[in-house]
């Protein structure tokens, strides 16, 4: 592995849980988000999403948002955009049974402003398009788990 995602082998993965069970599975999927082909990053990007964000927030969405900045941040990731508007989701969402959850995902969420920032300038069309809709949803989060900004 590379400098990207180099990270993710000091998370302890199989003790940690997703929508599905254990989220020992999330480091392939980051890996193919990363360096699979255009079909491969984007049926993981889906999968993904379906794991850690769609329905609700897990410890694992928490542990894997870091590396989801990372993968919007790398010009050779195939859908930064689809990244990012994973990163969107998260923060919509919540865990109703562990607020902690929420607002550590929340949290991990909004420590990525600088790199929205710097992606609303970018010259892909569909990442700054992307990037300027996760400033609008950063700059007006409000939730009961999360302290004001």
């Amino acid at each position: 592995m590379g400098t990207i995602l180099r990270d993710m082998r000091h998370v302890q993965w199989h003790e940690l849980r997703h929508a599905q069970g254990s989220a020992s599975q999330i480091p392939g999927m980051l890996s193919r988000i990363a360096w699979g082909d255009s079909e491969s990053a984007e049926d993981a990007l889906s999968d993904l999403g379906q794991w850690i964000g769609a329905l609700a927030v897990f410890d694992a969405t928490v542990a894997a948002v870091p590396f989801l900045w990372e993968l919007a941040a790398m010009d050779t990731v195939k859908d930064r955009a689809g990244v990012l508007g994973l990163l969107g989701t998260i923060l919509a969402h919540g865990h109703a049974h562990h607020p902690e959850w929420t607002r550590g995902a929340h949290l991990a969420v909004l420590a990525g402003l600088p790199t929205a920032e710097r992606l609303a300038g970018d010259g892909d069309p569909a990442v700054s398009a992307a990037a300027g809709e996760l400033l609008t949803a950063l700059g007006g989060h409000t939730c009961g788990t999360c302290p004001p900004h």
